[in-house]
This record gives structure tokens, C-alpha cells and sequence, in this order.
């Protein structure tokens, strides 16, 4: 019995010549960069999934930490965080209609289609800059213990519901003031002081009988646990600074590995839909000078798309493991 075996190109394992599994090189070089991404993110977010676990009774709550809207004061529980990821599913529809339509050959629908898309893309940058700035500039304010731990505070008189510590802090003279460029001795640099200093809030919450403290723990019910008022008299006693806001070293709203990983994650996940629309509108000014036109098909756009897919996908994770579960 003869065995005939075949070397041609349009036989071999791969069946697609110099495009592997009828892929082109672009689209392939696409994917293997998806796939790597995407084991970036998925370590990433593994690493936050067992620092919480790990950490779980003194997780901050993201329906007590993302509650921000724009232009509107009150107490609105991820209702803008779930804007934003509409807006970004949203560019991700008007991106596949873009594709369809350069597979069509339809210049004028894949400019709409590119054009809104990158619109979504900046409307979810600019928010997420705008969260971010909420965030790291904080609403109420807490005290932090020597180990470290945040001690918020609550108005026992208003169904103990959150109080900033500009609402009962008292002003006292101080001696200590911010060191500028222009008033200090040997100046080198100073980060900047708190609204309120240690004593000035101390000496409020002993004048208010109302104000109980808050502490990160967070009890059976899911909710942090709420001392008494010989408690809280005793707990700021362990207190050495005033927090506001979130950085990279202390954290208002609770542990400080949640700020760390919010901005990590968060940050390199909006890094990713930054350069996408970048990406977005140099694709979009080629569509619009006729680029593809003449090359008689719209693969970028169709390559541009996979990677704005992915970034959508990726959201999707992030917004579930932050802000849901």
C-alpha cells in the first residue's frame, strides 16, 4: 500500500499558508497578547480575591465607599460605578457594529460606530479619574491607632449614620503650621496636614456625647461594629493621626491593602481603555482619510476591536470582585 504525503502549503497541519488556522499574522499576534494580558489580570486579581479572604472581617464595604455621583450630593450606592460600565458595554456593541460594517465595506457606519465608540472610551476615562479623585480625597475622615487600624464615627442621635469629622471637630488654636517654600527651616518637603489635628477632633467628640466610634470590624450582620460611648472614649485614646482620604500609605474607609489594590487594578485596567482610545482614534482618522478603503478591507478595525472587547471583559471582572461582591 503507497502512502502519498503532501508538503504543499495549502496542505499542511496549519491549512493557512503563511495565516495560521486562516488567521492573519495581526489577529493572531492579537490573540497571544489578549491571552498573556489576561493572565495578568487574572494574577492580579487572585492576589486581591486572597487578601481579601484573608482579611474579610475588616474589608471595607464598597456600597459605604463608592457612593459618589456627580453634581449630586447624598448617598448614592454604586449607582455610578454601574454608569460606567454601562457606558463601557455600550462601546463595546457600537464596536462590533463597527466591524460589521468594514466587513461590509460601509465607510460612513464605521466611522459613526468608531466615532461613538470612542466617545464611551473617554466618558469612562474621565469617570474613572473622577472616582478616583473622590476617592482619594474622602468625605468624612477617621482616626488611625498605633497598629494601624481606622476608627470612623458614627451620630448615635441620626441612626447612627456616618459623621465627618468637620461636623464636630473643634477649632483650637494651633502652634504647628503647614511648612511652604517660603516658611520653613531648611524646607525640604512636607506632605500636607489634615483639615483637623488629633486634638481638635478629640476635644469635639468628648463635647458631643452623640458621636460613637466605628471600627473595621465587621460583625455577623455584615454591617462594622459600633462601640458604646465608654468604648469610643477609650479607643481614641489609641488614636495618633488624622486620615482623610485614601493613598498608597493610609486609607480612610479601612484596611490599606483595599486602597493599594484599587488603585493597582483599577489603574492598570483604565491605563488599558486610555490606550485604547488612543488606539481608537488613530484607527478612526485612517478610516476617515480612506486608509482601509483602498486597501479593499478593514482588518485593523476588526484588530482594534478584539483588544476593546477584552478590555470590556476585563471590567467586568473587576467591577464584580470590587464593587459586588
Amino acid at each position: 500500500m503507497e502512502t502519498t504525503v503532501t508538503t504543499g502549503t495549502e496542505d499542511s497541519v496549519w491549512g493557512g499558508g503563511n495565516k495560521p488556522l486562516g488567521a492573519s499574522y495581526g489577529k493572531m499576534m492579537m490573540w497571544f497578547f489578549i491571552v498573556s494580558d489576561a493572565l495578568t489580570f487574572s494574577g492580579f486579581l487572585a492576589a486581591y480575591g486572597f487578601s481579601r479572604f484573608k482579611f474579610i472581617e475588616t474589608w471595607p464595604i464598597a456600597d459605604e465607599v463608592f457612593t459618589h455621583v456627580p453634581f449630586f450630593h447624598g448617598n448614592y450606592p454604586m449607582i455610578y460605578v454601574a454608569f460606567m460600565t454601562f457606558i463601557l458595554i455600550m462601546s463595546s456593541v457600537t464596536m462590533v457594529l463597527a466591524v460589521d460594517a468594514g466587513h461590509k465595506m460601509k465607510q460612513n457606519k464605521v466611522i459613526i460606530y468608531m466615532f461613538l465608540t470612542i466617545i464611551g472610551g473617554a466618558i469612562f476615562v474621565g469617570s474613572q479619574a473622577w472616582e478616583w479623585a473622590t476617592f482619594i480625597r474622602g468625605d468624612y475622615g477617621a482616626l488611625e491607632t498605633k497598629g494601624g487600624r481606622i476608627l470612623q464615627f458614627v451620630d448615635a442621635a441620626n441612626d447612627n449614620k456616618r459623621i465627618a469629622i468637620g461636623d464636630f471637630a473643634k477649632s483650637m488654636p494651633e502652634t504647628r503650621e503647614q511648612h511652604t517654600k517660603d516658611a520653613g527651616i531648611w524646607y525640604m518637603g512636607e506632605s500636607s496636614l489634615p483639615s483637623y489635628s488629633l486634638n481638635e477632633v478629640l476635644a469635639g467628640l468628648k463635647d458631643n456625647p452623640n458621636i460613637l466610634v466605628r471600627t473595621e470590624q465587621i460583625n455577623e450582620e455584615g454591617h462594622k461594629t459600633i462601640l458604646n460611648r465608654s468604648e469610643t472614649l477609650a479607643k481614641v485614646n489609641q488614636a495618633v493621626r488624622v486620615v482623610e482620604g485614601a493613598n498608597l500609605v493610609r486609607n480612610e474607609y479601612g484596611s490599606r491593602l483595599f486602597a493599594d489594590f484599587f488603585f493597582f487594578i483599577t489603574g492598570f485596567h483604565g491605563f488599558h481603555v486610555f490606550s485604547g482610545v488612543v488606539i481608537n482614534v488613530i484607527i478612526f482618522l485612517n478610516v476617515v482619510l480612506g486608509t482601509y478603503e483602498r486597501r479593499g478591507h478593514y482588518e485593523m478595525v476588526e484588530k482594534v476591536g478584539l483588544y476593546w472587547h477584552f478590555v470590556d471583559l476585563v471590567w467586568v471582572f473587576v467591577f464584580t470582585f470590587f464593587y459586588l461582591v
